[in-house]
């Protein structure tokens, strides 16, 4: 069983920066990889970024590259997003998502319930 809660969204201006966070916890399962997801008013849910929590690569969508960082911190189970240059267009609810091994070899999926982020004037 895995807990994800999303934090630090808030209103920004456009040009401005802001830091969101997710933090997993529960027992039983190990960290394969999390991410995060948007979805803007009327629009489908959308990827954002992605790190592997052994390794820590990263993967980014075309629309957030050289603006937003993934990063983790594997002692907290904790996911960042720091996002610089923001524009309206990233208004969204952001979504932390959990791919976890169950068991030994068993991939489960976790979303959280969503931090919202406003860019506006």
């Amino acid at each position: 069983q895995v807990r994800l809660v999303e934090s630090g969204g808030g209103l920004v201006q456009p040009g401005g920066s802001l830091r969101i966070s997710c933090a997993a916890s529960g027992s039983g399962f190990r960290i394969n990889t999390m991410a995060w997801y948007r979805q803007a008013p009327g629009k489908e849910r959308e990827f954002v970024a992605l790190v592997t929590w052994s390794d820590g690569n990263t993967g980014y969508a075309d629309s957030v590259k050289g603006r937003f960082t993934i990063s983790r911190d594997n002692a907290k189970n904790t996911v960042y997003l720091q996002m610089n240059g923001l524009k309206p267009e990233d208004t969204a609810v952001y979504y932390c998502n959990v791919g976890a091994v169950v068991g030994v070899l068993i991939i489960m999926t976790y979303w959280g319930k969503g931090t919202l982020v406003t860019v506006s004037s």
